[in-house]
C-alpha cells in the first residue's frame, strides 16, 4: 500500500507557489502588522492653552501611548499664526531629537489648525509630519473673527490675505495624511463649510459644540484610528 506524501514538504511547495519562502515560520503567517505610533504634538486654538488637551491625552494614555509620546504646550494666541508656525517648527524638531522618531503627528483644535498648516506648507513640515488633524479649524475663515482685532484673529477672517495664501494652489500639500472633523452645531466656526479641505479626509460629527470636539469619545476614537494607521 502506497504511503501518502508527507504533509510538510507538500505545504512548503504550496507556500513557494504563493510567493512565500518555504522556510518561513508557520507561526508568522497571517500575523497582524504592528501599529506604528508617532509622537503627537497637540496645538490648541485661540484664547486657550495646552490644558485643552487633558481629556484627549488621558484617552491616548489609556490606549497605550506614553508620556514620552504626547506633547502639549501653550503659546501666545494673539500673535500671527505664521509666528506660531515657527514655534511649531522648533517644537517638532525638539520632539524628533528627544524621541529618535522620524515623523510626528499633529492634532490641532480651532485656530491651531492654521499655524500648523502654515508649518506644513511653508516651513518644511510636510516631510516631518505623518498625520495632521484639524478639529473645528477655521480653514476658510469664520465670521466669529469679525469681532476681534488681534493679528491672529484678523487672519481668521474670511478672505484674509493669510488664508488666501494658505489655501492657494494646494490645500493639503506634500505627503502627510490630512483629516478634518467638523460639527453642524459649532457655534464658533461659521459657516460650517469652512473646516473641510480639498484632499483631506473630512468627517462630519454629531451635533457638538466647538469645545466638545476635543472631548467627545467618538471623535477621539476616530482621531486615534486616523493617526495610527
Amino acid at each position: 500500500m502506497k504511503r501518502p506524501a508527507p504533509l510538510l514538504p507538500a505545504l512548503a511547495l504550496l507556500l513557494a507557489a504563493c510567493g512565500a519562502p518555504p522556510h518561513a515560520p508557520l507561526a508568522s503567517l497571517g500575523k497582524p502588522q504592528p501599529v506604528t505610533r508617532h509622537p503627537i504634538l497637540f496645538v490648541h486654538g485661540f484664547n486657550s492653552s495646552g490644558s485643552t488637551w487633558t481629556t484627549m491625552i488621558g484617552n491616548f494614555k489609556k490606549d497605550g501611548w506614553t508620556d514620552t509620546q504626547l506633547f502639549s504646550w501653550s503659546y501666545d494666541t494673539g500673535q500671527s499664526n505664521a509666528t506660531t508656525a515657527g514655534l511649531i517648527q522648533q517644537k517638532v524638531d525638539a520632539i524628533l531629537d528627544q524621541t529618535g522618531a522620524t515623523q510626528v503627528d499633529i492634532i490641532s483644535h480651532s485656530m491651531g489648525g492654521l499655524s500648523s498648516r502654515y508649518y506644513l506648507k511653508h516651513l518644511g513640515g510636510d516631510a516631518k509630519v505623518d498625520a495632521w488633524v484639524s478639529l473645528g479649524g477655521p480653514n476658510h475663515g469664520t465670521n466669529f473673527a469679525d469681532a476681534c482685532w488681534t493679528t491672529s484673529c484678523v487672519e481668521m477672517r474670511q478672505g484674509s490675505s493669510f488664508l488666501t495664501d494658505l489655501n492657494s494652489v494646494d490645500e493639503t500639500p506634500g505627503t502627510p495624511r490630512y483629516g478634518t472633523w467638523w460639527s453642524p452645531c459649532d457655534e464658533i466656526i461659521n459657516p460650517d463649510s469652512s473646516v473641510p479641505l480639498s484632499g483631506a479626509t473630512n468627517t462630519q460629527t454629531a451635533c457638538l459644540s466647538h469645545s466638545s470636539l476635543y472631548q467627545n469619545s467618538t471623535v477621539y476614537a476616530q482621531v486615534r484610528d486616523f493617526v495610527q494607521r
